[in-house]
């Protein structure tokens, strides 16, 4: 009985150590995405030449409050079940981990199988920001910049992207990153590819690392059920 008590000590340890980490990683990308969405040009003058190009396409500031919100609150759920040896915490906890669990896998499921699908549902919420953005908000237009830099693409299908947004009926033209020599790709007879393409690339290219870390994130998640799991069960010993 000491020994198995000592071994629940120990997980129930383990547990809030671990919560407390992922509560405070939450909080730090929570208020990193805030300043983002706050003063964006500050954070790119300090990590432009570092930013993502993959978090780049979407909206950064928003991705990271929400992944910050939803740490936030499953660190807040492991840890203070772990603590207060609360069933009902742990047991919510452990629904949190499984229903991001799936929703992984359902993500993962539909980027390999249906990567045409993805193209879609990124064109019908991008391609309307960047006809709406470019060219009249200026953190979002100078992180669409630093990213058709950095991968070497031009807006997220191809240069059209750009038809009719601010940039364009200011400007009378395209951004500087679509033109090759000055002239659109088509008119050059160069081959400039939009962004998803380029990262769906980078993303193939890199399929080892991108996969290991997957199945890294997957097996912590595992191990949290089973630890919320466990020491619900041992409660009810208790």
């Amino acid at each position: 009985p000491s020994a198995k008590m000592g071994c629940f000590t120990f997980i129930k340890v383990m547990m809030i150590l671990f919560n407390l980490a992922i509560f405070l990683g939450g909080g730090t990308l929570l208020g990193v995405g805030i300043w983002v969405t706050v003063d964006g040009q500050s954070f790119l003058d300090i990590f432009g030449a570092l930013s993502s190009s993959v978090l780049q396409v979407v909206n950064v500031s928003y991705f990271l409050i929400v992944i910050g919100a939803i740490l936030l609150v499953l660190g807040f759920l492991g840890c203070c079940g772990a603590q207060k040896e609360s069933k009902c915490l742990l047991m919510m906890f452990f629904s949190v981990v499984l229903i991001i669990f799936i929703a992984e896998i359902a993500a993962a499921v539909v980027a390999l199988v249906y990567t045409g699908l993805a193209e879609t549902l990124l064109t019908a919420v991008v391609t309307p920001l960047l006809k709406e953005k470019y060219g009249a908000d200026k953190s979002f237009t100078q992180i669409w910049n630093v990213t058709m830099r950095e991968v070497h693409c031009c807006g997220l299908n191809n240069y059209t992207d750009f038809t009719d947004s601010p940039w364009h009926k200011e400007q009378g033209t395209y951004p500087e990153p679509c033109l090759v020599a000055g002239l659109l790709p088509h008119l050059c007879g160069c081959l400039l590819q939009g962004c998803f393409n380029q990262i769906l690339e980078e993303i193939k290219t890199n399929a080892g690392v991108v996969g290991g870390v997957a199945a890294g994130i997957a097996a912590l998640e595992i191990a949290a059920m089973v630890v919320s799991m466990y020491l619900y069960c041992q409660l009810d010993q208790k």
